[in-house]
Protein backbone atom coordinates (compact mmCIF):
# COMPACT_ATOMS: atom_id res chain seq x y z
CA UNK A 1 0.00 0.00 0.00
CA UNK A 2 2.91 2.70 1.17
CA UNK A 3 5.19 1.39 -1.96
CA UNK A 4 2.09 1.85 -4.40
CA UNK A 5 0.85 5.45 -2.55
CA UNK A 6 4.16 6.94 -3.13
CA UNK A 7 5.08 5.01 -6.33
CA UNK A 8 2.23 6.99 -7.95
CA UNK A 9 2.80 10.75 -5.80
CA UNK A 10 6.13 10.42 -7.69
CA UNK A 11 5.14 9.60 -10.93
CA UNK A 12 2.29 12.40 -10.78
CA UNK A 13 5.12 14.89 -9.79
CA UNK A 14 6.99 13.21 -12.57
CA UNK A 15 3.88 14.22 -15.11
CA UNK A 16 3.74 17.96 -13.47
CA UNK A 17 6.88 17.97 -14.91
CA UNK A 18 6.67 16.88 -18.15
CA UNK A 19 3.36 18.37 -19.12
CA UNK A 20 5.21 21.75 -17.60
CA UNK A 21 8.22 21.36 -19.69
CA UNK A 22 6.42 20.32 -22.77
CA UNK A 23 4.15 23.01 -22.64
CA UNK A 24 7.52 25.30 -22.58
CA UNK A 25 8.97 23.85 -25.59
CA UNK A 26 5.94 24.47 -27.42
CA UNK A 27 6.69 27.52 -27.06
CA UNK A 28 10.10 27.68 -27.88
CA UNK A 29 11.82 27.66 -24.78
CA UNK A 30 15.20 26.08 -24.62
CA UNK A 31 15.13 22.33 -22.75
CA UNK A 32 17.07 23.32 -20.42
CA UNK A 33 15.16 26.65 -18.94
CA UNK A 34 11.79 24.91 -19.36
CA UNK A 35 12.71 21.67 -17.41
CA UNK A 36 14.29 23.74 -14.34
CA UNK A 37 10.65 25.81 -14.68
CA UNK A 38 9.08 22.72 -14.68
CA UNK A 39 10.46 21.65 -11.49
CA UNK A 40 10.03 24.54 -9.90
CA UNK A 41 6.44 24.93 -10.76
CA UNK A 42 6.00 21.10 -10.23
CA UNK A 43 6.57 21.71 -6.19
CA UNK A 44 4.24 23.96 -5.02
CA UNK A 45 1.53 22.52 -8.22
CA UNK A 46 1.59 19.18 -6.36
CA UNK A 47 0.97 20.42 -2.98
CA UNK A 48 -2.41 21.65 -4.13
CA UNK A 49 -2.98 19.02 -7.16
CA UNK A 50 -1.92 15.60 -4.98
CA UNK A 51 -3.05 17.18 -1.75
CA UNK A 52 -5.12 13.43 -0.91
CA UNK A 53 -2.57 11.34 -2.59
CA UNK A 54 0.16 13.20 0.00
CA UNK A 55 -1.35 12.70 3.08
CA UNK A 56 -2.38 8.97 2.34
CA UNK A 57 1.69 9.12 1.57
CA UNK A 58 2.47 11.18 5.25
CA UNK A 59 0.03 8.42 6.78
CA UNK A 60 1.32 5.34 5.51
CA UNK A 61 4.80 6.86 6.57
CA UNK A 62 3.46 7.64 10.27
CA UNK A 63 2.21 4.08 10.15
CA UNK A 64 5.25 2.61 9.18
CA UNK A 65 7.54 4.68 11.86
CA UNK A 66 4.92 3.80 14.48
CA UNK A 67 5.30 -0.18 13.20
CA UNK A 68 9.43 0.74 13.48
CA UNK A 69 9.44 2.12 16.78
CA UNK A 70 7.56 -0.39 18.47
CA UNK A 71 9.94 -3.14 17.31
CA UNK A 72 12.91 -1.28 18.98
CA UNK A 73 10.97 -0.36 21.70
CA UNK A 74 10.61 -4.17 22.13
CA UNK A 75 14.17 -5.21 21.25
CA UNK A 76 15.50 -3.17 23.19
CA UNK A 77 13.45 -3.98 26.18
CA UNK A 78 14.30 -7.43 25.45
CA UNK A 79 18.23 -6.79 25.64
CA UNK A 80 18.10 -4.78 29.19
CA UNK A 81 16.02 -7.94 30.14
CA UNK A 82 12.61 -6.23 31.26
CA UNK A 83 10.67 -9.05 29.10
CA UNK A 84 11.22 -12.49 29.43
CA UNK A 85 12.95 -14.64 26.24
CA UNK A 86 10.54 -14.95 23.46
CA UNK A 87 11.07 -19.03 23.19
CA UNK A 88 12.10 -21.54 25.46
CA UNK A 89 14.02 -24.69 24.32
Amino acid sequence: MLVRDVTLYVLARLGVVAVVTGALLLFKVPLLPALAVGVVVALPASLFLFKGLRQRVAVGLNERQAVRQAERDKLRAELRGDEGPLTQG
